[in-house]
């Protein structure tokens, strides 16, 4: 190891430690960040050839080299830095990777071995900084501190979390059937995973971005320098499979994840959704606090490897450190490829020489970006062996073509499309191989091509399987309280935003149901009609009240225009005949709304409707059931002095409860829906929820009976600090 000047640039995530790294770099003559993502060293490609002349910034990864012939800057995945290059200025991101159980042998030899000229900088986690201490450089420390504060709000169902919040999974499976459950609750989420090109990274971060959708279902891949504005992160799960076997993350681990939330000034929270186990107390502690575990040893392997012959490579490969800090990495998987195809070497024609073995080692390296079938991954690494050491000495267009047309498919759902992809990434490594192929430019040209068409056609399938974009739309106009822009289209047909919601049929919606669709997204449906189109509304109603193109037909209906208002039915004589108004979609937003109650004004007269019902369930418990009751012009004469408060909250207010005194017992009289003449006298619940609609009636709401508004809450408040059996809450 050089004595070298290296400074650790060291502390929690979102303290710009790579911010820092891309401006020293910047102001050397010659630079290198190694990045322990290809989705990293490209994003930070793009921001640096905004800033300085193209020419002189390099991007190096396995799937993708642009390397300009006068090229001063180099954006590398660590695996890709090209340790041959005498550049002034070198640093490796998230450096605490040297402890990764499947590529940390990379980090530490890159730690170990490179150096920048003039100055080598290491950024991460503090939890690194006893390790670096063991290198024999002339070492400056920066401990870099996070401006905002992380606060841990435990569990949360997915359907109570708040916007601009990334829910973590650890397996494609888990991202997607979390996707699918904000789809159906929130109206969609967009994804982000390492597997993911860059393209399609980048358009799902920007649907994300952009205020599309306002979740986020993410591997770790977001803990490693992926930024975003999130103000919270829950986990799913606190387990990962590390290429051995199934693990607790430890706490360094949730942090790096945890603390993406919150950027710069802005405070972040991190949780638990779903079936996540706990967080324990002190561990809460060492995450708020950003104190973790140090790091003691990290993994190695050895890079001065002995190719004479197999036997030589495969002691070279087990041979152990000197130092007591350097552990000898589990088997990877380049090593349980070459162990394969060195037990038969005459099978796979392989001479037991230096130059074959160093050409196989390299084939052996070739990452196995499918993952689903190991058999697939050794025939390509063998078939690559076998052109590379043939008489041409490279894999021919011919198979090139072949491998390629297989993929050039946009057919199928995302399972397919990812596959497809994964295997094109495969080819793209081969490509960009040097002299492993004909007509190299044009293979490395196509493969991209061919990556970011099957990308697009993914961001396409993703959104269009994990985003109900007029769900998404509607439902966050009505989480901030937006104006939307209706427009009646040929006096029927009602738009919202540009999202076609259903026809307004006389005085009657029709929503547009999607086949499978769930109470949420016809809630946010009904919510934004009602916002949406009550000034259509009213107007209607005037033009009836006024006898406008009212006519009665042959089928005893009132008709208004061309559709039905009221029908006509038998009355104490042919003079006097009762007639019945269309409520029954009062009844069916009460349902979809989970109520006791609605109240609503009428129309052709002066008419107002309240409709109760309920049948005893574990939100109300204990209360005795109303059947089903339509009350017409329902007034109420009379009130006792006895009053007994209880919590409420109504559609017209979301998410807020609030302790509301009520009499106990009152006198009603009131019309049923077919005219008769109710008087009555109803105490408890029933009393109550009357109470309560018919201050609907009136223009009122709760919190115009409330006494003492230190008792008005959020939901989630109330369900946490209020909430007991014995209540009795309404909404």
């Amino acid at each position: 190891m050089k004595n070298n000047k290296i400074t650790a640039v060291l502390g929690p995530t979102n303290t710009g430690k790579t911010y820092l790294a891309i401006e020293t770099m910047l102001s050397f003559e010659s630079g290198m960040i190694g990045f322990p993502l290809r989705l990293l060293a490209r994003e930070v490609y793009d921001k640096i050839i905004k800033k300085i002349d193209l020419t002189k910034v390099a991007l190096i990864t396995g799937e993708e080299k642009i390397i300009p012939s006068n090229a001063k800057y180099y954006l590398c995945t660590v695996e890709s830095m090209p340790i041959d290059k005498n550049l002034e200025f070198v640093a490796i991101d998230e450096i605490q990777m040297c402890f990764d159980f499947e590529r940390g042998h990379i980090f530490t030899d890159r730690l170990l071995n490179l150096r920048g000229e003039k100055l080598t900088m290491l950024l991460g986690s503090s939890t690194m900084k006893k390790i670096i201490s063991n290198l024999n450089d002339d070492i400056e420390f920066i401990n870099k501190e996070r401006l905002s504060k992380l606060t841990y709000v435990g569990h949360k169902k997915i359907s109570r979390i708040d916007r601009k919040s990334a829910i973590i999974a650890f397996s494609t499976e888990e991202v997607y059937a979390i996707a699918e459950l904000i789809r159906r609750q929130k109206g969609g989420a967009a994804i982000v995973m390492g597997s993911l090109s860059p393209k399609t990274r980048n358009a799902q971060v920007a649907l994300y971005q952009s205020g599309d959708v306002d979740f986020l279902v993410a591997t770790d891949a977001i803990g490693m320098g992926i930024n975003m504005d999130l103000d919270h992160v829950f986990f799913s799960n606190l387990k990962k499979f590390d290429g051995k076997k199934l693990r607790k993350l430890n706490s360094s681990e949730i942090g790096q994840i945890a603390g993406r939330a919150g950027r710069y000034l802005n405070d972040g929270s991190f949780g638990i959704t779903g079936d996540c186990s706990e967080i324990n107390s002190e561990e809460v502690e060492s995450l708020e606090t950003h104190k973790f575990e140090e790091i003691r040893t990290i993994f190695w392997r050895n890079p001065n490897l002995n190719f004479n012959n197999a036997n030589s490579l495969l002691i070279s490969l087990d041979e152990k450190p000197n130092e007591e800090w350097l552990r000898r990495i589990h088997e990877c998987e380049d090593e349980k490829v070459l162990k394969h195809f060195l037990k038969d070497l005459d099978k796979y024609k392989i001479k037991n020489n230096s130059k074959e073995l160093v050409l196989l080692w390299e084939c052996c390296q070739i990452p196995d970006f499918v993952k689903k079938t190991y058999g697939h991954h050794l025939e390509v690494v063998s078939k690559v062996f076998e052109f590379l050491t043939s008489s041409k000495g490279q894999i021919t267009n011919t198979y090139m073509k072949e491998q390629l047309s297989y993929l050039d498919k946009l057919d199928g759902n995302v399972d397919s499309i990812s596959n497809r992809i994964a295997n094109v990434r495969t080819w793209s490594y081969v490509s960009n191989k040097v002299n492993w192929v004909e007509n190299q430019d044009y293979w490395v040209e196509r493969t991209k091509s061919l990556e970011d068409k099957l990308s697009d056609r993914l961001h396409e399938e993703l959104t269009k399987s994990f985003i109900d974009k007029r769900a998404s739309i509607l439902a966050r106009g009505l989480k901030q309280d937006a104006l939307f822009n209706t427009k009646i289209i040929d006096n029927r047909k009602v738009v919202i935003d540009d999202q076609f919601i259903g026809e307004l049929k006389g005085l009657k919606l029709d929503l547009d149901l999607k086949v499978g669709a769930l109470d949420t997204d016809i809630k946010s449906l009904k919510k934004a009609a009602r916002q949406s189109i009550n000034p259509e509304l009213q107007n209607r109603i005037k033009k009836i009240i006024n006898n406008d193109l009212i006519e009665l037909k042959e089928d005893f209906k009132i008709y208004w225009g061309e559709f039905p208002i009221a029908k006509l039915l038998p009355g104490k004589d042919y003079l006097n005949p009762e007639f019945n108004l269309f409520i029954d979609d009062m009844i069916e937003t009460m349902d979809h709304e989970g109520g006791v109650g609605l109240a609503a004004p009428q129309v052709n007269r002066s008419v107002q409707i309240v409709v109760l019902e309920y049948t005893e369930n574990a939100r109300y418990p204990g209360e005795i059931s109303i059947p089903l009751t339509v009350l017409v012009n329902p007034v109420l004469s009379g009130y006792s002095k006895e009053t007994k408060e209880g919590w409420e909250s109504c559609l017209s207010l979301v998410d807020f409860r609030g302790l509301v005194p009520r009499s106990t017992t009152i006198t009603l009289n009131a019309y049923d829906r077919h005219g008769k003449k109710i008087q009555k006298t109803v105490s408890g619940f029933e009393a109550v929820v009357l109470q309560h609609e018919i201050d609907h009636l009136q223009g009122l709401v709760f919190l115009d009976r409330m006494k003492d508004f230190t008792k008005l809450s959020y939901q989630e408040e109330f369900d946490k600090f209020w909430v007991k059996k014995e209540d009795s809450t309404l909404s």
